[in-house]
């Protein structure tokens, strides 16, 4: 047990053994630039866990009744910043063409369903908002390109026969608690306009909840893309800032497995400051005005 006054001091193996571990635990690679953040999140779980060495820290990760404990300290290692709208132009790509173009790709072959992945979904937000943009694009969709299906009344939020699922996924089970409660705050709130808050959220008290209709269309689940488990049959996978935890040849591991995610001709977004490009020749990069994607190549290696 840490004395109270005890100075502990990380040694360079033992800072080898940690970054090794959680290197193989999750992909997530900390080189000289950010060692400082994984010894300051370090020093607070072993403080937490009230122990006096980082070596007795390793030796409970890695033991049996350890794997909690695994769990939070890779919950602290990532940031899970995130919020409604994010980068816009690259929302803006996706709205108004990316969707365009799969939806009558799609209502040519007679295949109504709408797949897509927040990888690193964090508390939600950006799952949140690929509903409200998917939702948008179908009414577009539906009132220029009629399938003679009757609409009920109220009209639903996605007009049948077309069925939408989005995957949410994370590796923190907290952020994946608070993106299925669904509730947020004035500030959380504040990219999100008052036509899509009228129509999206209710309001309770001083905080806005998601309602219903788009919450059910909405699955969290937690998962670690470091693991093989690939969900298939995906249109369109958002995996912003997430790869730049990651190292080159684990970036280029998560690519591969994207690629067999995805549909033929599907889509995968990554953040303003991440890029693929000498990292893999199964996708290419397209864009308009300053909106990026990346295509799956058909018929890719």
């Amino acid at each position: 047990m840490a004395s109270p006054g005890l100075q502990l001091q990380l040694t360079e193996p033992e800072l080898k053994l940690l970054q090794t571990l959680v290197y193989q635990e999750c992909g997530m690679h900390f080189d000289a630039r950010r060692t400082h953040f994984l010894q300051d999140r370090l020093l607070r779980r072993l403080k937490e866990c009230r122990l006096d060495s980082f070596y007795s820290y390793y030796r409970l990760l890695i033991s049996e009744e350890g794997k909690e404990e695994l769990a939070k300290l890779l919950e602290n290692l990532t940031v899970n910043e995130t919020s409604f709208f994010r980068n816009k132009a690259q929302l803006d790509f996706f709205h108004k063409h990316i969707l365009d173009e799969i939806l009558r790709r799609k209502q040519e072959k007679a295949n109504f369903s709408l797949r897509l992945w927040s990888a690193g979904c964090s508390t939600g937000q950006e799952a949140y908002t690929m509903v409200m943009l998917a939702a948008d694009a179908l009414s577009y969709h539906c009132l220029r390109n009629p399938s003679g299906y009757e609409a009920p009344l109220p009209r639903p939020l996605i007009p049948p026969p077309w069925k939408v699922e989005i995957l949410a996924s994370d590796i923190s089970y907290s952020v994946l608690r608070a993106g299925q409660e669904g509730i947020y705050s004035e500030s959380q709130m504040a990219s999100v306009d008052y036509n899509y808050r009228l129509r999206h959220f209710d309001k309770v008290g001083d905080r806005y909840a998601v309602k219903k209709a788009m919450k059910e269309l909405v699955h969290f689940d937690f998962h670690n893309l470091k693991t093989e488990y690939l969900p298939q049959h995906m249109d369109v996978i958002f995996c912003r800032n997430v790869m730049m935890y990651f190292d080159e040849p684990e970036q280029k591991r998560l690519i591969d497995k994207f690629f067999r995610c995805l549909n033929p001709g599907g889509y995968l977004f990554v953040g303003h400051a991440e890029s693929l490009l000498g990292l893999t020749d199964k996708f290419n990069m397209i864009y308009r005005n300053t909106g990026t994607a990346y295509q799956k190549v058909e018929g890719g290696p």
